[in-house]
């Protein structure tokens, strides 16, 4: 069973489309008036619908269908495909611009779902993405209690020097990367969320609800690293691990790539 179809269900009992990412994803698409825009990976549609308030037009595709379910409940009129990314049907030059956000990861053949997405692009168009890469997710002081997890998730992305070859070998013709920390007050519990709180790691169902925890992760590791990381939270060491992985590498990354 597909992981998405395993952790679908529940899935927006912690994540919700975070104000200011939504805001950053809308300023950075630079929408225009009547245009149209694919969320490749739309998941159960939260940005998607977010930014729909916010008058853009719509279409979804991801590859389980458990996610698409609630995305449909979520947003009537928005227009579905179960798909991967480089299997969407939609004609050449389509879509005004398009979003991946948190999904790269999972997607098995990302070259030609890049290429795909970037097909279905118009001239001059923008793919805005946002993820992470190997350097950032081993900055990450999770790394200190659940190290092979974090080895695990490093290897799903590529680098930040491949990634630019990546993209434009799929077509597109200029990136521009926008490092970005976690806020204290970030709506959008993904695996990194916890970061300003480590006790959010002790909730199960954040757990649960992050792709790292769910298919990366050693359960034995998980376990330990939980009794220890709660010891360290009752006796205030975890201040002290938290700090030695400060980094200026930021902790996810958008993506800006133009056809």
């Amino acid at each position: 069973m597909p992981l998405y179809d395993t952790i679908g269900k529940g899935y927006n009992t912690t994540r919700a489309a975070d104000p200011y990412l939504t805001e950053r994803f809308y300023e950075l698409l630079r929408p225009g008036p009547d245009g149209l825009y694919l969320d490749a990976g739309c998941g159960t549609g939260n940005y998607l619908g977010a930014l729909g308030k916010r008058g853009l037009k719509y279409y979804g595709i991801d590859p389980s269908e458990t996610m698409l379910e609630e995305a449909r409940a979520k947003n009537p009129g928005v227009k579905f495909v179960c798909c991967k990314a480089e299997d969407n049907p939609f004609e050449d030059d389509r879509f005004d611009g398009a979003t991946a956000i948190l999904t790269l990861h999972h997607w098995a053949n990302m070259q030609e779902g890049l290429k795909q997405v970037c097909r279905v692009l118009k001239p001059g168009a923008r793919l805005v993405s946002f993820s992470f890469t190997p350097e950032q997710v081993r900055g990450y002081w999770l790394a200190h209690y659940f190290p092979k997890m974090i080895e695990r998730a490093a290897d799903t992305v590529p680098s930040l020097s491949d990634m630019d070859g990546v993209l434009l070998d799929a077509g597109f013709s200029s990136v521009v990367f926008e490092p970005y920390f976690v806020l204290p007050d970030l709506e959008d519990h993904f695996m990194y969320s916890c970061k300003h709180m480590p006790e959010r790691c002790l909730i199960p169902e954040m757990r649960k609800n992050t792709s790292g925890f769910t298919a990366l992760a050693n359960q034995e590791e998980v376990a330990n690293g939980l009794l220890e990381l709660e010891e360290d939270i009752r006796s205030g060491k975890v201040e002290s691990v938290m700090k030695h992985y400060e980094n200026d590498l930021g902790d996810y990354l958008f993506i800006i790539a133009e056809k």
